[in-house]
Protein backbone atom coordinates (compact mmCIF):
# COMPACT_ATOMS: atom_id res chain seq x y z
CA UNK A 1 0.00 0.00 0.00
CA UNK A 2 1.27 3.64 -1.24
CA UNK A 3 2.03 6.05 1.70
CA UNK A 4 -0.89 8.37 -0.25
CA UNK A 5 -3.80 5.50 0.76
CA UNK A 6 -2.08 5.25 4.03
CA UNK A 7 -5.55 4.91 6.47
CA UNK A 8 -5.28 7.74 9.01
CA UNK A 9 -4.81 6.69 13.03
CA UNK A 10 -7.54 6.37 15.24
CA UNK A 11 -8.65 6.57 18.63
CA UNK A 12 -8.43 2.93 19.07
CA UNK A 13 -4.95 3.55 17.28
CA UNK A 14 -3.54 5.54 19.97
CA UNK A 15 -4.85 3.38 22.64
CA UNK A 16 -2.81 0.58 21.37
CA UNK A 17 0.12 2.58 21.16
CA UNK A 18 -0.13 4.11 24.44
CA UNK A 19 -1.35 0.70 26.41
CA UNK A 20 -3.92 2.60 27.83
CA UNK A 21 -8.13 1.97 27.02
CA UNK A 22 -9.59 3.91 24.43
CA UNK A 23 -11.92 5.73 27.50
CA UNK A 24 -8.39 6.71 28.88
CA UNK A 25 -7.40 8.42 25.14
CA UNK A 26 -10.73 9.89 25.11
CA UNK A 27 -9.94 11.80 28.94
CA UNK A 28 -7.03 13.09 27.96
CA UNK A 29 -8.10 14.45 23.91
CA UNK A 30 -11.30 16.60 26.05
CA UNK A 31 -8.93 17.65 28.88
CA UNK A 32 -10.29 15.59 31.56
CA UNK A 33 -8.44 16.14 34.83
CA UNK A 34 -8.76 12.35 36.65
CA UNK A 35 -6.00 11.42 34.39
CA UNK A 36 -2.44 10.29 35.67
CA UNK A 37 0.33 12.91 34.63
CA UNK A 38 2.54 9.70 33.23
CA UNK A 39 -0.73 8.78 31.62
CA UNK A 40 -1.14 11.77 29.90
CA UNK A 41 2.33 12.27 28.83
CA UNK A 42 2.17 8.57 27.93
CA UNK A 43 -1.19 9.32 25.77
CA UNK A 44 -0.10 12.59 23.88
CA UNK A 45 3.31 10.76 22.96
CA UNK A 46 1.52 8.01 21.15
CA UNK A 47 -0.54 10.49 19.46
CA UNK A 48 2.58 12.58 18.43
CA UNK A 49 3.94 9.47 16.88
CA UNK A 50 0.99 8.28 14.83
CA UNK A 51 0.04 11.72 13.42
CA UNK A 52 -3.25 11.26 15.45
CA UNK A 53 -6.19 14.42 14.40
CA UNK A 54 -8.56 14.25 16.44
CA UNK A 55 -12.67 14.09 15.25
CA UNK A 56 -13.62 17.70 16.24
CA UNK A 57 -17.45 17.17 15.28
CA UNK A 58 -17.56 14.38 17.27
CA UNK A 59 -15.86 16.15 19.89
CA UNK A 60 -18.44 19.19 19.27
CA UNK A 61 -21.18 16.51 19.89
CA UNK A 62 -20.26 15.48 23.51
CA UNK A 63 -18.99 19.14 24.64
CA UNK A 64 -21.93 21.16 23.12
CA UNK A 65 -19.01 23.66 21.42
CA UNK A 66 -17.95 23.79 18.03
CA UNK A 67 -14.56 25.08 19.08
CA UNK A 68 -14.93 27.29 16.05
CA UNK A 69 -14.50 31.34 16.94
CA UNK A 70 -16.30 34.02 14.91
CA UNK A 71 -14.62 37.36 13.52
CA UNK A 72 -16.13 40.35 11.89
CA UNK A 73 -13.68 43.03 10.68
CA UNK A 74 -13.51 46.13 8.72
CA UNK A 75 -11.44 45.74 5.45
CA UNK A 76 -8.80 43.43 5.94
CA UNK A 77 -6.78 45.00 2.95
CA UNK A 78 -5.70 48.06 5.64
CA UNK A 79 -2.77 46.68 7.77
CA UNK A 80 -4.28 47.38 10.77
CA UNK A 81 -7.14 45.24 10.93
CA UNK A 82 -5.34 42.75 8.82
CA UNK A 83 -2.83 42.54 11.17
CA UNK A 84 -5.46 42.55 14.06
CA UNK A 85 -7.45 39.74 12.61
CA UNK A 86 -4.05 37.63 11.84
CA UNK A 87 -3.13 37.90 15.50
CA UNK A 88 -6.47 36.39 16.65
CA UNK A 89 -6.25 33.86 14.47
CA UNK A 90 -2.68 32.47 15.23
CA UNK A 91 -3.82 32.89 19.01
CA UNK A 92 -7.27 30.94 18.31
CA UNK A 93 -5.13 28.06 16.34
CA UNK A 94 -2.82 27.72 19.13
CA UNK A 95 -5.45 27.76 21.42
CA UNK A 96 -7.20 24.55 19.44
CA UNK A 97 -10.02 26.65 18.07
CA UNK A 98 -10.83 27.44 14.09
CA UNK A 99 -11.68 31.20 12.91
CA UNK A 100 -14.73 32.20 10.61
CA UNK A 101 -13.92 35.52 9.50
CA UNK A 102 -16.07 38.01 8.01
CA UNK A 103 -14.79 40.55 6.73
CA UNK A 104 -17.05 44.25 5.68
CA UNK A 105 -15.86 46.64 2.94
CA UNK A 106 -18.19 49.09 4.06
CA UNK A 107 -18.94 49.32 7.93
CA UNK A 108 -22.47 50.22 9.47
CA UNK A 109 -24.49 48.92 12.13
CA UNK A 110 -26.63 46.76 9.97
CA UNK A 111 -23.51 45.23 8.36
CA UNK A 112 -22.24 44.46 11.71
CA UNK A 113 -25.51 42.76 13.20
CA UNK A 114 -26.14 40.34 9.75
CA UNK A 115 -22.27 39.57 9.82
CA UNK A 116 -22.99 38.42 13.64
CA UNK A 117 -26.19 36.84 13.21
CA UNK A 118 -24.17 35.14 9.68
CA UNK A 119 -21.77 33.62 12.68
CA UNK A 120 -24.26 32.95 15.45
CA UNK A 121 -25.96 30.77 12.60
CA UNK A 122 -22.53 28.94 12.07
CA UNK A 123 -22.67 28.12 15.75
CA UNK A 124 -20.00 29.85 16.56
CA UNK A 125 -18.59 29.63 20.69
CA UNK A 126 -17.57 33.42 20.49
CA UNK A 127 -17.30 36.25 18.35
CA UNK A 128 -14.19 38.88 18.44
CA UNK A 129 -15.51 42.24 16.81
CA UNK A 130 -12.96 44.61 15.64
CA UNK A 131 -14.23 47.85 15.88
CA UNK A 132 -12.36 50.61 14.34
CA UNK A 133 -15.35 53.27 13.94
CA UNK A 134 -17.97 54.62 15.61
CA UNK A 135 -20.84 53.07 13.73
CA UNK A 136 -19.86 49.54 14.45
CA UNK A 137 -18.76 50.28 18.53
CA UNK A 138 -22.67 51.66 18.37
CA UNK A 139 -23.85 47.57 16.10
CA UNK A 140 -22.58 45.98 19.59
CA UNK A 141 -25.09 46.85 21.47
CA UNK A 142 -27.44 44.50 19.70
CA UNK A 143 -25.17 41.63 19.96
CA UNK A 144 -27.17 38.48 21.18
CA UNK A 145 -27.81 37.73 24.99
CA UNK A 146 -25.84 35.03 26.09
CA UNK A 147 -22.93 35.66 23.64
CA UNK A 148 -19.63 35.63 24.71
CA UNK A 149 -17.77 38.75 22.80
CA UNK A 150 -14.77 40.85 22.77
CA UNK A 151 -14.45 44.01 21.45
CA UNK A 152 -11.18 45.30 19.33
CA UNK A 153 -10.60 48.84 19.87
CA UNK A 154 -14.66 50.47 19.80
CA UNK A 155 -16.71 49.65 23.31
CA UNK A 156 -20.02 50.07 23.69
CA UNK A 157 -22.47 51.16 26.94
CA UNK A 158 -22.86 47.60 27.53
CA UNK A 159 -21.15 46.19 30.32
CA UNK A 160 -20.92 42.17 29.89
CA UNK A 161 -18.49 43.42 26.47
CA UNK A 162 -14.90 43.48 27.56
CA UNK A 163 -12.93 45.02 24.76
CA UNK A 164 -9.25 44.72 24.14
CA UNK A 165 -7.37 47.89 22.63
CA UNK A 166 -4.21 49.86 22.23
CA UNK A 167 -3.39 52.94 23.72
CA UNK A 168 -3.74 54.99 20.62
CA UNK A 169 -3.72 58.68 22.30
CA UNK A 170 -0.19 57.55 24.28
CA UNK A 171 1.09 56.39 20.95
CA UNK A 172 0.65 60.28 19.73
CA UNK A 173 2.07 61.05 22.45
CA UNK A 174 5.62 59.00 22.29
CA UNK A 175 5.72 60.27 18.89
CA UNK A 176 4.91 64.08 19.83
CA UNK A 177 7.13 64.19 22.93
CA UNK A 178 9.69 62.59 20.33
CA UNK A 179 9.72 65.57 18.03
CA UNK A 180 9.36 68.49 20.75
CA UNK A 181 12.12 66.60 23.10
CA UNK A 182 14.19 66.98 19.65
CA UNK A 183 13.82 70.74 19.74
CA UNK A 184 10.47 71.47 17.62
CA UNK A 185 8.60 74.13 18.56
CA UNK A 186 5.46 72.15 17.46
CA UNK A 187 4.08 69.50 15.72
CA UNK A 188 2.12 69.46 12.37
CA UNK A 189 -0.13 66.17 12.12
CA UNK A 190 -1.90 63.91 9.10
CA UNK A 191 -4.74 62.56 10.78
CA UNK A 192 -6.78 59.30 9.64
CA UNK A 193 -11.02 59.62 8.83
CA UNK A 194 -12.85 61.26 11.34
CA UNK A 195 -15.44 58.66 11.64
CA UNK A 196 -12.54 56.28 13.39
CA UNK A 197 -11.91 56.04 16.76
CA UNK A 198 -7.83 55.52 16.20
CA UNK A 199 -8.30 58.80 14.92
CA UNK A 200 -9.83 60.44 17.55
CA UNK A 201 -7.23 58.67 20.11
CA UNK A 202 -4.39 60.01 17.95
CA UNK A 203 -6.09 63.61 17.76
CA UNK A 204 -5.84 63.54 21.07
CA UNK A 205 -2.82 62.21 22.12
CA UNK A 206 -1.16 64.55 19.85
CA UNK A 207 -3.06 67.55 21.35
CA UNK A 208 -2.83 66.58 24.91
CA UNK A 209 1.42 66.61 24.08
CA UNK A 210 1.45 69.95 22.31
CA UNK A 211 -0.63 71.46 25.61
CA UNK A 212 1.91 69.49 28.21
CA UNK A 213 4.67 71.37 26.22
CA UNK A 214 2.80 74.69 26.39
CA UNK A 215 2.90 74.62 22.43
CA UNK A 216 0.45 75.90 19.85
CA UNK A 217 -1.86 73.06 17.93
CA UNK A 218 -1.81 73.40 14.17
CA UNK A 219 -4.85 72.69 12.55
CA UNK A 220 -4.59 69.04 11.29
CA UNK A 221 -4.43 67.67 7.47
CA UNK A 222 -7.18 65.34 7.16
CA UNK A 223 -6.25 62.35 5.50
CA UNK A 224 -8.21 58.76 4.70
CA UNK A 225 -5.13 56.16 5.35
CA UNK A 226 -3.77 56.07 2.53
CA UNK A 227 -0.08 57.32 0.64
CA UNK A 228 -2.13 59.45 -1.47
CA UNK A 229 -4.07 61.74 1.39
CA UNK A 230 -0.23 61.74 2.25
CA UNK A 231 1.10 62.97 -0.43
CA UNK A 232 -1.53 65.74 -1.26
CA UNK A 233 -1.06 66.63 2.92
CA UNK A 234 2.98 66.50 2.11
CA UNK A 235 2.96 69.36 -0.40
CA UNK A 236 0.64 71.27 1.35
CA UNK A 237 3.17 71.41 4.17
CA UNK A 238 6.27 71.57 2.20
CA UNK A 239 4.99 74.97 0.96
CA UNK A 240 4.50 76.58 3.95
CA UNK A 241 6.91 78.54 6.29
CA UNK A 242 7.96 77.04 9.77
CA UNK A 243 7.39 73.67 9.52
CA UNK A 244 9.81 71.17 10.75
CA UNK A 245 8.04 68.71 12.06
CA UNK A 246 4.94 66.15 11.11
CA UNK A 247 3.43 63.60 12.82
CA UNK A 248 1.38 61.37 10.27
CA UNK A 249 -1.67 59.10 11.73
CA UNK A 250 0.03 55.90 9.56
CA UNK A 251 3.06 54.91 7.78
CA UNK A 252 1.38 54.60 4.17
CA UNK A 253 0.15 58.68 4.72
CA UNK A 254 3.65 58.87 6.29
CA UNK A 255 5.27 57.62 3.01
CA UNK A 256 3.36 60.13 0.86
CA UNK A 257 4.50 62.87 3.14
CA UNK A 258 7.92 61.76 2.25
CA UNK A 259 7.18 61.71 -1.21
CA UNK A 260 5.62 64.97 -1.36
CA UNK A 261 8.84 66.61 0.32
CA UNK A 262 11.30 64.93 -1.91
CA UNK A 263 9.55 66.38 -4.86
CA UNK A 264 9.53 69.79 -3.34
CA UNK A 265 13.32 70.11 -2.82
CA UNK A 266 13.11 69.28 1.02
CA UNK A 267 15.06 67.41 3.04
CA UNK A 268 14.34 64.56 5.35
CA UNK A 269 14.99 64.68 8.60
CA UNK A 270 17.52 68.21 7.49
CA UNK A 271 14.33 70.28 7.29
CA UNK A 272 11.52 68.73 8.28
CA UNK A 273 11.29 65.26 10.56
CA UNK A 274 8.50 63.07 10.15
CA UNK A 275 7.11 60.23 12.49
CA UNK A 276 4.28 57.69 11.42
CA UNK A 277 2.40 55.26 12.76
CA UNK A 278 2.01 51.66 12.97
CA UNK A 279 5.49 50.00 12.16
CA UNK A 280 4.30 48.32 8.97
CA UNK A 281 6.89 45.62 7.96
CA UNK A 282 7.90 48.16 5.43
CA UNK A 283 8.67 51.55 7.05
CA UNK A 284 12.44 50.12 8.05
CA UNK A 285 12.68 50.62 3.60
CA UNK A 286 11.74 53.83 3.67
CA UNK A 287 14.10 56.88 2.14
CA UNK A 288 14.79 57.54 4.80
CA UNK A 289 13.69 54.77 7.17
CA UNK A 290 11.31 55.94 9.22
CA UNK A 291 11.06 56.90 12.57
CA UNK A 292 7.51 55.65 13.60
CA UNK A 293 4.73 54.51 16.53
CA UNK A 294 5.00 49.78 16.94
CA UNK A 295 1.01 48.56 17.71
CA UNK A 296 1.49 44.92 18.56
CA UNK A 297 -1.26 43.43 16.72
CA UNK A 298 0.41 39.66 18.21
CA UNK A 299 -0.62 40.38 22.15
CA UNK A 300 -3.70 41.86 20.97
CA UNK A 301 -4.81 38.82 19.39
CA UNK A 302 -3.61 36.32 22.39
CA UNK A 303 -5.79 38.92 24.70
CA UNK A 304 -8.84 38.49 22.49
CA UNK A 305 -8.70 34.77 22.65
CA UNK A 306 -7.75 34.58 26.67
CA UNK A 307 -10.63 37.00 27.20
CA UNK A 308 -13.07 34.87 25.23
CA UNK A 309 -12.04 31.79 26.62
CA UNK A 310 -12.55 32.65 30.11
CA UNK A 311 -16.36 34.05 28.87
CA UNK A 312 -16.88 30.41 27.21
CA UNK A 313 -14.61 27.81 29.56
CA UNK A 314 -16.38 29.31 32.80
CA UNK A 315 -19.17 30.51 31.47
CA UNK A 316 -18.76 33.81 33.22
CA UNK A 317 -18.42 37.53 31.94
CA UNK A 318 -15.14 39.33 31.70
CA UNK A 319 -16.02 42.75 32.00
CA UNK A 320 -13.22 46.21 31.62
CA UNK A 321 -10.66 47.74 29.21
CA UNK A 322 -7.37 45.70 28.55
CA UNK A 323 -5.41 48.44 27.21
CA UNK A 324 -1.84 47.65 25.27
CA UNK A 325 0.90 49.72 25.24
CA UNK A 326 2.66 51.07 21.85
CA UNK A 327 6.40 51.46 21.71
CA UNK A 328 7.85 54.15 19.73
CA UNK A 329 10.55 52.97 17.18
CA UNK A 330 13.33 55.32 16.06
CA UNK A 331 14.67 55.47 13.35
CA UNK A 332 16.32 58.21 10.72
CA UNK A 333 13.11 59.91 9.81
CA UNK A 334 13.66 62.21 12.66
CA UNK A 335 16.86 64.67 13.70
CA UNK A 336 17.02 67.93 15.82
CA UNK A 337 15.44 70.87 14.87
CA UNK A 338 16.45 74.15 13.90
CA UNK A 339 19.43 75.47 16.06
CA UNK A 340 19.63 72.42 17.81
Amino acid sequence: MTASKRRLPVMADVAKEAGVSHQTVSRVLNDHPNVRADTRARVEAAITRLGYRRNLVARALVTKRSRTLGVVSFDTTLYGPASTVYGIEQAARTAGYFVSIVSLKSIDADNVRDAIDYLAEQGVDGVVVVAPQRSAAQALESLPSGMPAVAVEGGSHRDDIPVVCIDQAEGARLATRHLLELGHETVWHVCGPSDWLETEGRLEGWRAALAEAGRPAPEPLAGDWSPRAGYEAGRSLAAMDGVTAVFAANDQMALGVLRALSEGGVRVPEQISVVGFDDIPESEFFSPPLTTVRQDFDVVGRHCIEVLLRQIEAARGVYGRLVVPPRLVVRSSTAPGPGR
